[in-house]
């Protein structure tokens, strides 16, 4: 029973270092888009270039290219501000991301997409997508993982409308979900608050990664 205490005990402590990593996230994040919220109408015609990978309204067609429909405006910001910097790397989007000349720009492009709404997927494997919903809802205590949903919220939208630094990741595309669980897992990735989705990933098996991208990915 000691061992047991032990294990949790260390989880627990893990879990708080973990949250405060998150906190000075989520206070940087929100200094992004402290000066302004960005303009959708402005976005919509400077994301046009965007929009050729992600699509129109932010519904990509292809798995390789994220949806950004429905995402975290200061998230979106995050994540463009991360490739001009190299804080996060991808050989297309660094290119493109230096085409975005100002970080007004980025905010109106982020606010377009943000107000977009997420096409569903349609329903996956029912077997897999219920091992995923049971990790996402609940996580697994055995291997110190918690669930999902304590950062991305019911469904995986997110914490709250507020709250930047855990992105809408539900009715994304299952390959997306899987290959970026993946990178956080090998350490390719790695612009995660406190490295909290490395640490996460990590301990997550093959089956596991692709369970809860099943799920997502197959939300109403």
């Amino acid at each position: 029973m000691n061992h047991i205490s032990n294990r949790r005990g260390a989880i627990h402590c893990a879990q708080v270092l973990s949250i405060i990593g998150v906190i000075i996230g989520i206070l940087s994040t929100g200094m992004v888009m402290a000066k302004g919220e960005g303009d959708p109408k402005e976005g919509k015609s400077k994301s046009e270039l965007c929009q050729s990978c992600h699509g129109p309204d932010g519904n990509s067609d292809n798995a390789m290219f994220p949806k950004l429909a429905g995402q975290k405006k200061g998230y979106i910001v995050k994540q463009i501000t991360d490739f001009q910097s190299g804080n996060r790397v991808n050989e297309t989007m660094t290119g493109m991301a230096a085409t975005i000349a100002s970080l007004e720009d980025a905010k109106d492009i982020a606010a377009y997409f943000s107000t977009q709404t997420t096409k569903k997927n349609g329903k996956g494997e029912s077997k897999l997508a219920k091992m995923g919903e049971a990790l996402f809802l609940n996580g697994n205590a055995s291997i110190g993982v918690y669930g999902c949903v304590n950062c991305h919220g019911p469904n995986g939208q997110g914490k709250s409308p507020t709250n930047n630094v855990f992105p809408v990741i539900g009715r994304q595309h299952k390959d997306y979900l899987l290959n970026q669980l993946k990178a956080f897992k090998t350490g390719e990735r790695k612009n995660d608050p406190a490295g909290m989705m490395g640490d996460i990933a990590k301990k997550l098996s093959d089956k596991d990664i692709e369970a809860v991208s099943e799920y997502l990915s197959s939300l109403d």
